[in-house]
């Protein structure tokens, strides 16, 4: 069975690891793929946006299944690409990846169907926008209506702060068109939670919770990435808070979307926040995190083509999804200056990896026999062990380990979870 992958980050390489683990699964092609994916899937340099390219290829090389796992292709409409080339595939169609492709959009949707989230404002006037800044509650949350690769939520602890990220959204252009709708809102406090889910447009199946943790440095200080680390299960998910979170925001959330007439199948990412209040969603992701995904697959004890076809095929209902009751870490190795400046080019020497132990490759090229660094977010160390202490422990020794000295990472993934009550 031949398998093509649309991506070229950790969380491609976590996925394409764990469908090689298929025995079904011949061939994996990864586009564009990168350095270190080439040593688990056949990279083809076509680029994730280049949606024409990509369905051209799937159907000259008999392609039996692709996953696309990138916001951007799914937005543009990869999934409908390729299926009109008759490719089955995991991941939503254009018309369902709008509840990550625009902020308003899923706002507008969570407050028509009582989807428990914060209050908010849309704008796309910047000076009416200036003006509700001025009379709104501070702290506020100012975030791009479009796409931004993770950052374009800005916590605006004052006026000043607030002016100046609609200003360099809406009028500078921070993140391009992304900013030309702003959505304003409450600023919640409390927990967060990532809970990745399968879901077939019926049925939904959560997958292990995790925590990320955004800021570059020691202490949730520094500016917002893409993720620096993350840990699974996440310990304020309790089982009261995931019964609450599935008959208030999970199953509302995909009957909504069918309602709408824009069917939701493949991963659907709640970002949670557990207030005062309750659970409240703070963001929807139309497929699997990065970094979460390098934590939760490893937990899969499922076979996951087999899950992902049942998502495509509307059978999820009748599929076992079992996970591990272990605990992962990963550690994500950026390269000095992320998420700002950096430079790249500098070799990788990985280690060997033991037992319950993977070192997955999000931003690398080949140079000979040599892996240089090519990205801000190079390596993801993932490790799973009993307890959360361990995994950490685990992740951390093989993190040392590493030889990349333009590299540097956070030392207290997972403290939090600790702090929260994580398993001992």
């Amino acid at each position: 069975m031949k398998i093509l992958v649309v991506g070229s980050g950790g969380r491609e390489h976590a996925v394409i690891r764990k469908l090689r683990e298929n025995p079904e699964v011949t061939e994996i092609f990864a586009l564009p793929g990168n350095g270190g994916i080439a040593a688990d899937a056949t990279c083809v340099n076509i680029g994730a946006k280049d949606i024409p390219a990509i369905a051209a290829f799937a159907k000259d090389n008999g392609i039996d299944y692709a996953v696309v796992t990138p916001d951007d292709p799914l937005v543009l409409g990869c999934v409908d690409a390729l299926e009109a080339e008759g490719v089955r595939c995991f991941g939503p169609r254009a018309n369902a990846a709008i509840i990550e492709g625009s902020k308003a959009f899923s706002k507008d949707l969570m407050k028509k169907y009582g989807i428990p989230t914060a209050s908010y404002e849309s704008f796309s006037d910047m000076d009416k926008a200036l003006a509700y800044i001025e009379t709104c509650p501070v702290p506020v949350v100012i975030k791009a209506d479009g796409l931004a690769l993770g950052k374009g939520v800005i916590i605006a602890a004052t006026r000043d702060e607030a002016r100046t990220a609609v200003i360099e959204m809406m009028q500078d252009k921070k993140f391009g068109k992304s900013g030309d709708t702003v959505v304003i809102e409450e600023f919640l406090e409390g927990p967060e939670v990532s809970v990745l889910s399968f879901t077939d447009g019926t049925t939904v199946v959560p997958m292990v919770s995790s925590m990320d943790h955004k800021r570059a440095l020691d202490g949730d200080k520094g500016l917002n990435t893409g993720g620096m680390g993350t840990v699974a299960p996440n310990p304020c998910y309790t089982a009261s808070v995931a019964r609450e979170c599935m008959d208030r925001i999970f199953l509302p959330t995909i009957r909504a979307m069918k309602a709408e007439g824009r069917e939701f199948r493949g991963c659907l990412y709640f970002g949670l926040m557990i207030t005062k209040d309750g659970p409240k969603v703070i963001e929807y992701n139309c497929r699997f995190g990065d970094p979460e995904t390098q934590v939760v697959l490893p937990l899969l004890e499922s076979d996951l083509l087999t899950v992902m076809q049942a998502t495509t095929d509307g059978r999820l209902s009748e599929t076992e999804v079992k996970f591990s009751d272990k605990n992962a870490c990963c550690v994500i190795l950026a390269s000095k200056g992320y998420p700002v400046k950096y430079e790249s080019g500098f070799e990788l020497k990985l280690p060997e990896t033991g037992d319950s132990e993977e070192i997955f490759v999000a931003g690398a090229k080949r140079d000979g026999d040599r892996l240089l660094s090519a990205g801000g977010r190079v390596l993801g160390v993932t490790a799973v062990a009993d307890t959360l202490p361990g995994a950490i422990e685990k992740a951390y020794a093989l993190t040392e380990k590493v030889g990349f000295e333009n590299g540097f990472f956070r030392r207290d993934i997972g403290q939090r979870a600790l702090a929260a009550g994580g398993k001992i």
